[in-house]
């Protein structure tokens, strides 16, 4: 009699065969991923031979530099023992070329080389693909879009803009150290950006020092930057899969989602003001468009206009960095002068002399603050708030010293590195202002805190112009001391920021 069902020992066996397969299978595929990366690995060390560098583990690579307290220390090690370059092994066949010389970031940053898709892909959930994160000719046409939005037309009005956020911002100052003279001033900073960004760029008018969203938003902000950070350097958080099943993906999840709802608020106010009677009209007269009214308004050179997709991407990025990174600049000019009260009491002394004992600052009074600029950028020298980018290598490239290297190597442009070389810059941990006089001869990518060539930052004028603005009626009211107790300690979170905040004691002037 025939069987119409297998019995229960040939339905095992099939299991196990089945199993077996299986199982031979995945070696199979096992090993050939492990040639796969082992050949990888000969590439590269082949490739990179002509730079030596610490010496690293074959699976670890050189893991123990990435100490979050001592990162920036190793590094400062790595560019006076390795001249201009060197490779850092994060693990087995994965590897980015640390570039910290004028020469090679010119080259480097004069081509069209892509961003490294590597770690910048950790960004897109929360920032999506804007003008930090595009490429090619995209890139150059949101670029070209955008580029008006930053004329000097626009950027004269937003003066007093500027100055009623850092007032506010002051005002709670005095009211903080009637208690305790002893203040973290990044998050106060982060919120007078913000307030200072939805106002200029968003056409907001909210209290936003002050609101509660704000804050939720900011505290978004900064959980996806700790985040991306801790996922650049383990091993297992590479695969997207994996990551969305961890804790620290569900986290960043919920973290995007919140930054999210600010943007698209934003976005949605400055949509009803438009629908209102007359409101379109009138914002269509204006010569010159702000950043979000550019964006609602934009056709591309198909006649699309932005996808809602695109058109938040661009609000995300331009949201974060025109606050995030403007954030940690004025913190870390602050600290600078605080911890250097001889060069703060020369640019009070100033500032007082261009506006007296009042707070009114136009955009003339830009140009007329020589010495306060250069402790400006002396402090953007020693912590640049963007302390890197990445690209990809499109084609092989030869640099001036005659070494080369092959396409599809990712290179780290290290402008933390840059200002701390001190074949660059002698004794460049000393705060020395005088290397900024005008007219003072130094190589033209020396100095990179809003990076350089086609991919310079869209918003540096903007920010310098925010950063004057913020130190001058800072230093008319205050003088500012650093807290011995608690030295910040610098970690390159997607922006400079401190492991453990920036703290200054402040005394109001008389």
């Amino acid at each position: 009699m025939n069987e119409s069902v297998l019995s229960p020992t040939r339905a095992l066996g099939s299991i196990s065969g089945l199993l077996q397969v299986a199982s031979l299978l995945s070696l199979v595929l096992l090993l050939l991923k492990a040639a796969q990366l082992y050949l990888r690995r000969q590439w590269l060390l082949k490739a990179l031979q002509q730079f030596p560098s610490p010496p690293s583990h074959w699976l670890f690579g050189h893991q123990q530099e990435f100490q979050e307290s001592q990162e920036l220390q190793q590094l400062q090690k790595r560019v006076e023992e390795f001249p201009c370059a060197s490779p850092r092994w994060l693990w087995g066949s994965k590897v980015i070329f640390l570039v910290y010389d004028p020469d090679y970031m010119k080259m480097i940053l004069g081509r069209s080389d892509p961003k490294a898709p590597g770690s910048y892909r950790f960004l897109a959930p929360w920032i999506g693909y804007g003008l930090l994160l595009l490429n090619g000719q995209t890139w150059f046409q949101h670029r070209r879009m955008l580029t008006p939005a930053f004329h000097s037309d626009i950027l004269k009005p937003y003066m007093g803009l500027i100055a009623d956020s850092v007032r506010v911002m002051l005002d709670k100052w005095e009211e903080l150290i009637s208690q305790d003279s002893h203040l973290e001033i990044f998050e106060h900073v982060s919120l007078m950006t913000l307030d200072t960004i939805m106002k200029c760029a968003f056409s907001q008018r909210g209290r936003v020092q002050t609101d509660r969203n704000s804050q939720s938003y900011l505290q978004a902000i900064t959980d996806m930057k700790n985040l991306f950070y801790s996922r650049v350097k383990n091993f297992f958080y590479q695969n997207d899969i994996i990551y969305s099943l961890t804790p620290e993906g569900r986290w960043n999840r919920r973290a995007c989602q919140l930054a999210h709802q600010h943007t698209d608020r934003a976005i949605e106010l400055r949509k009803a003001y438009l629908q209102e009677e007359g409101e379109l009209e009138k914002v269509r007269r204006k010569r010159h468009l702000d950043f979000l009214d550019i964006l609602l308004f934009a056709r591309m050179e198909d006649g699309n206009s932005l996808t809602d997709k695109d058109l938040r991407a661009e609000v995300d990025t331009f949201m974060f960095e025109g606050h995030d990174t403007t954030a940690s600049g004025i913190s870390w000019i602050l600290y600078a002068l605080a911890a250097h009260p001889e060069h703060q009491h020369r640019c009070r002394m100033e500032i007082r002399g261009l506006l007296g004992d009042g707070e009114s600052i136009t955009w003339n009074h830009l140009d007329q603050m020589p010495y306060t600029t250069m402790c400006i950028k002396e402090a953007l020298r020693l912590y640049p708030p963007v302390p890197s980018v990445s690209r990809e290598l499109s084609k092989p490239i030869t640099f001036p010293d005659g070494r080369t290297l092959p396409r599809g190597i990712h290179i780290t442009l290290s402008f933390y590195g840059l200002h701390h070389n001190p074949k660059v810059w002698p004794n460049p941990e000393v705060f020395d202002p005088s290397r900024f006089v005008p007219g003072s001869d130094r190589h033209s990518h020396a100095f990179l805190p809003f990076s350089g060539g086609s991919r310079n930052c869209i918003g540096k004028n903007f920010a310098m112009n925010e950063l004057k603005v913020a130190v001058a009626l800072t230093l008319l009211r205050f003088e500012l001391a650093v807290d011995p107790l608690r030295d910040p300690i610098p970690v390159p979170k997607v922006v400079l920021s401190s492991k453990n905040g920036i703290h200054l004691q402040l005394r109001k002037l008389l």
